[in-house]
């Protein structure tokens, strides 16, 4: 493979780049790939979807995965190996979109990379691991490669998440009323006009532990809903699992699978033994809808733009409706982002901005004293990324 990167022109403006975004988000299920070109000029930033692609992890890594997540304990010799093969699995991802997408012409790689660990405590973050090493990435691609975008943000005193707040900005700006972009994956997040955006808590995760859990592994998650439309939600449980003090914390504020996971479901469970898990399913559907409109009431949305997995799930959508009459809520494709891929879309932007010298967040969001220019980059065959830095910032994003 020829050397490939990103190459400057006279000067930052005009000058597009084709860049592939990378996630795998809290539910560990699949890494996600997006494509785009990307153009900054003036004040707006250009973005023409190429497309996407996912492939699952292996169920073997996807077990060792699991098995390393707290609470339970690992080993240094555990995280390794996982931050090779993770990183192998977005490599593999990352050629294949090349050549599906970008017919071999990428010339940048922004690799989220997969949580393991956000160390939060009282509201207060500390620190965050991603694992998957970007050298495979690099090596398998030949491109330059951003990636841990999250820890500069905690350094400036932030939560280093939601990072995809700036990107919902520049996107609904311009757009009447209070527009929210909410992403549904394990775990909830929202953004706010005003630059208010903080994770609303589960959406996915203790649903998907309690399947996997109640079916000894034949269902990975609640296929269509069609667990819980059989289902009844169980009042005094509900009650119980919304008494959790993580939903009284005032934004910013984040959180994970550190907090909710198997050990939160089968302690809020203990005291209701035999419950269906129809009803378990239920209850735990209707305590995402019920957490997710409380954040969404709290910003006085006038319409919400969904995306992620939890929007595949009907059961959900419906009591998400029904717990916010009167709110529109749409996909995110809507707007020109497919909702399976706008956090793999959104890290592709900010790989874009990291590159130029531009900033990745929006202190509002994440509680950060200032903005900062995001993540490391690991040089492809050519060497590091020329680009020349940008003049400005953009303030609006439009999806073409």
């Amino acid at each position: 493979m020829e050397a490939r990167g990103v190459e400057g022109a006279e000067g930052a403006e005009g000058a597009e780049v084709r860049v592939i975004g990378l996630m795998s988000g809290t539910s560990y299920d699949a890494v996600d790939a997006a494509a785009a070109d990307l153009e900054l000029a003036g004040d707006t930033l250009t973005l023409r979807p190429l497309g996407h692609l996912g492939e699952p992890y292996d169920d073997g890594l996807r077990a060792s995965l699991a098995a390393a997540l707290p609470p339970a304990a690992t080993t240094l010799a555990a995280v390794c190996r996982l931050d090779t093969l993770i990183g192998r699995a977005f490599a593999a991802v990352a050629a294949e979109a090349d050549r599906q997408l970008c017919g071999g012409r990428a010339e940048l790689v922004a690799s989220h990379g997969q949580t393991v660990y956000h160390w939060a405590d009282r509201g207060t973050v500390h620190g965050t691991l991603q694992i998957g090493q970007p050298a495979w990435i690099a090596e398998a691609t030949g491109l330059p490669v951003v990636s841990g975008f999250r820890p500069r943000d905690i350094a400036a005193g932030g939560q280093g998440a939601p990072l995809v707040s700036l990107v919902d900005l520049l996107w609904l700006r311009g757009r009447p009323g209070t527009p929210v972009a909410l992403n549904l994956g394990g775990i909830a997040n929202l953004t706010a006009p005003d630059g208010t955006a903080f994770d609303t808590g589960p959406a996915c995760a203790l649903l998907d532990t309690a399947v996997r859990e109640r079916t000894g592994g034949r269902l990975p998650y609640d296929v269509d809903g069609a667990l819980a439309a059989r289902g009844t939600v169980h009042g005094p449980l509900l009650t119980r699992l919304l008494d959790e003090p993580y939903y009284a914390l005032p934004p910013p504020r984040t959180t994970g699978k550190e907090l909710f996971h198997g050990g939160h479901l089968r302690a809020a469970l203990a005291g209701f033994p035999g419950l269906p898990t129809e009803d378990v399913v239920a209850t735990l559907t209707r305590l995402t809808a019920r957490t997710v409109a409380d954040a969404v009431r709290s910003v006085r949305a006038t319409e919400v733009f969904a995306s992620g997995g939890g929007t595949r799930n009907p059961v959900l959508i419906r009591m998400l409706g029904e717990e916010l009459p009167g709110v529109p809520l749409r996909v995110s494709d809507a707007l020109g982002l497919p909702a399976a891929a706008k956090e793999a879309y959104a890290f592709a932007v900010l790989g874009f901005l990291t590159v130029h010298g531009l900033p990745g967040t929006d202190p509002v969001s994440t509680g950060a004293r200032h903005a900062s220019v995001l993540g490391s980059v690991t040089p492809g065959r050519g060497g590091l990324p020329v680009v020349p830095r940008a003049g400005r910032a953009p303030v609006r994003l439009v999806v073409t």
